[in-house]
């Protein structure tokens, strides 16, 4: 990997600076975030760089295809259909696993969402990390040569869409309950989008409305979608005064129904070096008899939900609803990044907005999630260090 970078951080690491870097956090809102800190920025040669750009634009490429729409429109009927949904998504998340293949390192991707990520809390660490770490200032999170500036407005651009910002609400269940508050609290801070509860909107005709702080009932006019259907299903204890499916007078940044178009649904239709072996349980013609190189996957669960890594034959002929399941080849992710004991495995997400009016969405930053465990995720890496999340640096 990038050794210059690794060596200078390795050697200016202290468990000091690390706590520093997270009570800073902390108290930019007196809130200490729920998920795991990564101790280290991955820092990412241009040649895998390249590689990442080179399979995001190949997974672009297939979702601006002319058929797209029609192609993922079974992934509505097996799900929900939200009315007025917008010509393309508006957020785009894309996921890799660094990987090892004939010796090599390569990226292979493992899922991608339309659906936002933490496009908020992810420039904020780097900056912290620069912070407490100032040679990191050679370094950017960002793509396509991005200033801090040009990558807020963008964001902002996508998120708000010229709306006044009282009139644009982050909406979700239970915000202060959510892993992803603290990317809820800065949004609200740089953009002054306020974040407001499922429970909490007002239907009055088409139009929904909020209560703002001074009792003050405001018309929303556009919704930045931070609710999963998944968890909004399981909470039958909420009462909401409105439904998605409703016919309303508002805008989407992130429009539901792209959060099922695009994503594990679209894999067994990608093929290619980057791409990982994935086959629709309802297309399956035979289970493999090596079970033991697949993971079992529900196509629209989030976080790693439902996700079956030690696969039976029983597991897979237990699945009823064939038809929203994957089997996917299992791929080696390649443990390189050196920390103080041992070597550390990432995957990278590549996150890009796209405008209403653009041509193309906008590769924007990064979001890197360390592991020493069989998977990426919490439960496979519990009293572990030097994994969690974290960001990508590049070279200028």
């Amino acid at each position: 990997m990038n050794t210059k970078y690794r060596a200078l951080f390795n050697e200016n690491f202290s468990i000091e600076n690390y706590d520093a870097l997270l009570n800073d956090i902390t108290a930019d809102f007196e809130y200490k975030v729920t998920f795991r800190i990564g101790e280290t920025p991955f820092f990412i040669p241009n040649s895998l760089k390249n590689q990442l750009l080179e399979a995001s634009q190949e997974v672009i490429a297939f979702i601006q295809k002319e058929e797209f729409k029609k192609l993922t429109d079974k992934a509505l009927e097996l799900n929900r259909k939200v009315p007025n949904e917008d010509s393309h998504t508006t957020f785009l998340a894309i996921d890799f696993g660094i990987c090892e293949e004939d010796g090599e390192i390569i990226p292979k991707l493992i899922e991608v969402q339309g659906f936002p990520s933490l496009y908020n809390f992810q420039y904020n660490l780097a900056e912290k990390f620069v912070k407490y770490y100032p040679f990191l200032s050679e370094l950017t999170p960002f793509f396509n040569n991005l200033s801090k500036d040009d990558y807020l407005q963008l964001v902002e651009e996508a998120i708000c869409n010229n709306h006044p910002k009282e009139n644009v609400v982050l909406l979700e269940i239970e915000p202060k309950k959510q892993n992803t508050q603290i990317d809820f609290l800065y949004c609200e801070r740089d953009f002054g989008v306020p974040t407001v509860c499922v429970t909490k909107v007002i239907k009055k005709g088409d139009q929904l409305f909020y209560t703002n702080s001074k009792g003050n009932d405001i018309v929303i006019k556009r919704i930045y979608n931070r609710v999963i259907f998944d968890e909004l299903d399981v909470r039958t204890d909420l009462q909401l005064n409105f439904n998605f499916s409703d016919n309303l007078d508002v805008e989407w940044a992130g429009h539901p129904n792209w959060f099922f178009r695009i994503s594990k649904f679209i894999l067994p239709y990608l093929k290619g070096k980057y791409f990982i072996e994935t086959t629709l349980l309802s297309d399956l013609k035979e289970i493999p008899f090596d079970l033991e190189n697949y993971v079992l996957k529900p196509l629209f669960s989030f976080s790693g939900s439902g996700v079956i890594f030690h696969v039976k034959r029983e597991d897979i002929e237990a699945v009823t609803e064939k038809d929203l399941y994957i089997l996917q080849k299992k791929v080696n992710y390649k443990p390189l990044i050196q920390s103080p004991n041992g070597k550390v495995k990432a995957e990278v997400r590549l996150l890009a907005v796209w405008k209403k009016d653009a041509l193309s969405p906008t590769l924007v930053t990064n979001l890197v999630r360390l592991s020493r465990g069989e998977m990426i995720g919490v439960k496979f890496n519990k009293d572990k260090d030097w994994v969690g999340g974290t960001v990508g640096m590049f070279e200028k």
